[in-house]
């Protein structure tokens, strides 16, 4: 595998959206993981449960999203706020569908599921091109988004 220049990783995985992609599906493992223990082993209503593991999975998804798949330096306050306020409506969001499509025979799983490709679908551009991007005007920020 090629080397890409001036990086130790390989250039299979110098491609943000992969990247994102390998990164979402360990989130959605956390997330997924805490959904079933909230709701299963405690008891917690789905909606509740779903909206609650998500918020938990916060720091785990923040972290790995900024410095695996995106490798920002935009300031972390700025970054921080907008992650916050794209998770407050993924939270409304994840849990709505979720508990909606517990409703149907095909329940909280497959809701879940559903709830997930949506937002990874508009989560990308969202960080890429909002939460993460570099500030205008910053050269360094500038060069690392276009490697990206």
């Amino acid at each position: 595998m090629a080397e890409t220049e001036g990086r130790d990783r390989p250039a299979l995985i110098d491609w943000s959206a992969l990247r994102y992609l390998i990164a979402g599906v360990a989130a959605f493992l956390f997330d997924f993981g805490l959904l079933w223990l909230f709701r299963e082993v405690f008891g917690f209503p789905t909606w509740l449960a779903a909206g609650v593991a998500f918020v938990l999975s916060f720091a785990f998804t923040y972290t790995i999203q900024r410095v695996f798949s995106f490798g920002s330096d935009a300031p972390h306050g700025r970054a921080l706020f907008r992650y916050s306020v794209l998770v407050v409506f993924n939270t409304l969001a994840t849990a709505a569908i979720v508990g909606l499509i517990d409703l149907t025979p095909a329940g909280w799983a497959v809701g879940k599921v559903v709830a997930t490709v949506m937002t990874t679908i508009w989560n990308y551009f969202v960080y890429r091109f909002w939460v993460f991007a570099p500030k205008r005007g910053d050269e360094t920020s500038k060069e690392s988004a276009e490697d990206a």
